[in-house]
């Protein structure tokens, strides 16, 4: 039974998804994971408090009468970030972003702030993890102070809902929601409780009549998701994820959850001296730098939500001087990379289990559709025989275990990518091929029903 000291009782909680025990655990009975239950020390007396609060009866009303205002959006100035959100910020929404530590999470919430107040519309942006002299310093490294950004550094939940009455922001940002602290939970900043009721908090702040938007930046765990308990992701009204490599300077910024909107765009910027600037055409970005006459390199046409890249799969294959070659991997699968390589060996004939292959995308980023299966095949067999692909080629298409080659989704979009980066050729699955309407231009394609013709169209 649990520990009662004075008011106070002693519970645990899993960090990862708010399972309460009155016991700790070694391994959460709910999620499984391991180390994560910590002690929490709830108030009986807040409790007794807060089950004596009536909050208001609205009475039901029929479907029918219910008044629907037009949707309005408030654009934020940068492109990329109205792309994600589908045309910008929704009034009162509750947006969540997420991304690893030192990736650019306040950097581009800063932006964002700078643009809508260039715009005259009313910024508040709280920290709880820096000094107003501290956030005055990337201001100036980053573009100015406007007159309609206001700063408060505090992690009380109710001086930043006082804040809000008195300012009437527009939009409020709140960095980070780990650090807030709400006066109705006895427990440590980060905790799972504290996550959970400061982030009900600001909800009910932003569902208020005229309530502000309001944008909370979330860490995440080791293993990539958000930190806190799963509800928060359920309550808010859309969740971005902000990615990228930490040796590159690009960052991807999609969207998991968006009620406003799909989640099948992303936005793509480049970290610099001065901030993150928006790539309005990647494509041209990634392969800008690619060798012409060398072996061991395909182009591929990916599809990152709606948009599709133009992306340069590498590959070095070595002969291997130990017993186990190496398989090394970098923005691609690498249990799907081992199945290609085994593909690659069985059905094409190609004897790669005594070399080292090494796979990349070159600039950083991580591809994980289906689509660039044989890109990374066929640059492998080129490195193998030394052979180089034609400079002007795309390739595209998902290889199965049997060597087809299946077909993709939007394979129009991809070809029309293709065209307009200046290439003459795609070879691409035979059944997309049937399927395609006549393509204006001189563009050639080429269809392919086994990776054996694949390599023989590419490499002979």
């Amino acid at each position: 039974m649990s520990i009662r000291t004075g008011n106070n009782k002693v519970q645990y909680v899993c960090r990862e998804c708010g399972c309460i025990s009155l016991k700790w655990l070694g391994r959460c009975p709910d999620c499984g994971t391991w180390n994560q239950m910590i002690e929490e020390v709830k108030s009986l007396e807040i409790g007794r408090k807060s089950s004596q609060t009536r909050l208001p009866v609205e009475a039901p009303m029929p479907l029918a009468g219910v008044s629907v205002q037009p949707a309005r959006r408030y654009p934020t100035g940068l492109g990329e970030m109205d792309r994600v959100m589908g045309g910008g910020v929704v009034p009162g929404s509750l947006i969540l972003v997420g991304g690893d530590p030192g990736i650019g999470k306040s950097t581009l919430l800063l932006q964002t702030a700078f643009r809508l107040a260039q715009r005259g519309l009313r910024v508040l942006y709280v920290s709880g993890e820096e000094s107003a002299s501290q956030i005055k310093l990337r201001a100036d490294r980053l573009g100015g102070s406007p007159p309609e950004l206001f700063l408060l550094c505090e992690s009380r939940i109710e001086e930043i809902q006082e804040a809000s009455r008195k300012l009437q922001p527009l939009v409020i940002i709140i960095d980070s929601i780990q650090t807030m602290m709400h006066p109705g939970v006895s427990s440590v900043p980060g905790s799972v409780s504290q996550v959970r009721e400061s982030g009900g908090a600001l909800l009910s702040l932003a569902k208020s009549a005229e309530g502000p938007s309001i944008f909370l930046v979330g860490h995440v765990t080791k293993e990539g998701l958000l930190a806190g308990p799963r509800v928060l992701e359920h309550i808010v009204d859309t969740v971005l994820y902000f990615e990228g490599d930490g040796q590159h300077g690009f960052r991807i910024l999609r969207a998991v959850k968006n009620r406003f909107g799909s989640t099948n765009e992303v936005g793509i910027f480049e970290m610099g001296v001065e901030g993150l600037t928006e790539i309005h055409d990647p494509s041209c970005l990634f392969i800008q730098e690619r060798q012409k006459d060398g072996g061991g390199s395909a182009i591929a046409v990916s599809l990152e939500g709606s948009r599709p890249l133009l992306i340069e799969i590498q590959s070095l294959v070595s002969r291997s001087y130990f017993g186990v070659p190496q398989r090394r991997v970098s923005g691609l699968d690498y249990n799907r990379t081992c199945l290609m390589l085994a593909v690659l060996e069985r059905r094409a004939g190609l004897i790669l289990g005594t070399q080292d292959v090494f796979l990349s995308i070159a600039g950083g980023l991580a591809v994980s559709e289906p689509a660039v299966d044989l890109a990374a095949a066929v640059a492998v067999a080129s490195s193998l025989k030394d052979e180089t692909i034609d400079h002007e080629t795309v390739v595209f298409g998902e290889l199965g275990l049997g060597g087809e080659i299946r077909a993709v989704n939007q394979p129009e979009r991809r070809i029309r990518e293709a065209a307009r980066m200046g290439f003459k050729r795609v070879v691409l699955p035979q059944h997309n091929l049937n399927q395609l309407k006549p393509q204006p231009g001189d563009l050639a394609l080429t269809g392919v029903n086994t990776i054996r013709e694949a390599l023989a169209a590419l490499l002979s």
